[in-house]
């Protein structure tokens, strides 16, 4: 493999090709994958936490969107579960 060819893979490598309206602040609910994304978790596990309650979902349509306050909802349950059990 020449240089050229070895700078070329790794411009390819570093690139990330993810649409624009995944990285939007502005959104109110996103699709499951995403919300598993912005959680930094599986996607199995993020519907583990849909069926077990701990994450609200809305139907819309034939599709379910996770609301961005529920996520927001979620981390804040966590923390404070957290500290009350660290106290105790």
């Amino acid at each position: 493999m020449t240089g050229d060819q070895t700078r070329k893979l790794a411009v390819v490598r570093t690139e990330v090709d993810l649409p624009e309206d995944d990285l939007d602040p502005t959104l109110l609910a996103v699709r499951v994958e995403e919300a598993a994304r912005r959680l930094s978790i599986g996607r199995t596990t993020m519907y583990a936490l849909i069926r077990d309650g701990a994450v609200q979902t809305v139907p819309i349509g034939r599709s379910r969107r996770v609301p961005v306050q529920a996520l927001s909802d979620y981390l804040a349950q966590r923390m404070q579960s957290r500290s009350t059990n660290a106290v105790a």
